[in-house]
């Protein structure tokens, strides 16, 4: 029980600091939310599509998912986005809003929890399993968020130009797509350029929370209750429990349920911020939701993880 808090706890608390910190660099007028708004500009276009590039092409080949995780992940994703496109447009009224639920349900941290949480409960052999998926996942996640961002911001209709050309010119598909590339090809960088992509990799999530911290509104935050929580409680509660059973029903177990429970019940992506506020989307209700999302999943990933173990399923 000590172990699965610790876990969590390692998780979260940084991403924590970190939102904190931004938070009262403005609100001590150290910096000036114009500056931090030039920084979330900057963050989303230049740093996002590096930690995407990283995150794939880091990916080792040695040990893939068993087929039946791929297509359980992959065909559950699908139709939840689907679901989603034809349920959250009949209860809310605005096309920003739209777009920012839609992604705030489905678009989990996997990408930040996944592998850090893995290797942590599972050890080190887990690592290539959980980057294989997360090459997969994330590719998927960001995909379908510029889709859904893009279909909102064009008033509800699909218009495939732009779509497409949305698509095109989205960083964070352009970083993966990038890394894809390298990582199908075998291709490697070279110690001097590696080690610089790695380190702005290693930049992003930072100045994406602190620039989050810093967007932050509480007044907001109240204005936006009642939304919040019924996002939240699907979110981390509602998902994670259905996609947990449906993935036992399956034969599911071990590692690979673990897996499940990191695609579906880790927080709001903090790339969906960044993305929002880009694309047209509610920016400060999709921050909200990365926020609010990130300090409670503290317990629910906690809960999980104890439940899990207590039931067998986890195979530790």
């Amino acid at each position: 029980m000590l172990n699965s808090f610790l876990i969590a706890l390692n998780a979260v608390l940084p991403l924590m600091l970190y939102l904190a910190l931004g938070f009262f660099l403005v609100r001590m007028h150290i910096v000036q939310e114009d500056f931090m708004q030039a920084l979330n500009r900057f963050t989303f276009r230049v740093l996002f599509p590096f930690m995407m590039f990283n995150n794939v092409y880091a990916a080792s080949p040695e040990d893939l998912p068993s087929t039946k995780i791929i297509v359980f992940s992959v065909v559950s994703l699908l139709a939840l986005v689907g679901l989603l496109m034809w349920i959250v447009p009949r209860i809310v009224a605005e096309n920003p809003r739209r777009g920012v639920i839609v992604q705030g349900i489905f678009r989990s941290n996997f990408v930040i929890y996944g592998l850090p949480l893995a290797t942590s409960v599972y050890g080190a052999a887990s690592s290539s399993e959980t980057g294989v998926m997360v090459l997969i996942m994330v590719s998927m996640f960001n995909i379908l968020s510029v889709v859904v961002l893009e279909i909102f911001r064009e008033g509800g209709r699909v218009h495939l130009k732009p779509l497409l050309l949305g698509l095109a010119k989205n960083p964070l598909l352009q970083g993966s797509m990038m890394g894809l590339l390298f990582f199908a090809l075998g291709l490697r960088l070279p110690p001097v350029i590696a080690q610089p992509v790695a380190a702005l990799s290693g930049m992003t999530t930072p100045l994406a929370l602190i620039t989050l911290g810093a967007a932050l509104r509480f007044s907001e935050i109240r204005q936006n209750r009642r939304t919040l929580t019924w996002v939240l409680i699907i979110r981390l509660l509602v998902l994670p429990l259905l996609m947990l059973s449906l993935a036992r029903l399956l034969g599911i177990h071990g590692v690979e349920l673990f897996l499940v429970l990191m695609i579906y019940g880790t927080p709001v992506a903090t790339a969906s911020y960044p993305m929002a506020q880009n694309m047209g989307g509610d920016g400060p209700l999709a921050g909200q939701l990365v926020f609010i999302s990130t300090v409670i999943s503290l317990g629910t990933i906690f809960c999980f993880i104890f439940f899990l173990n207590q039931l067998g399923l986890l195979g530790l």
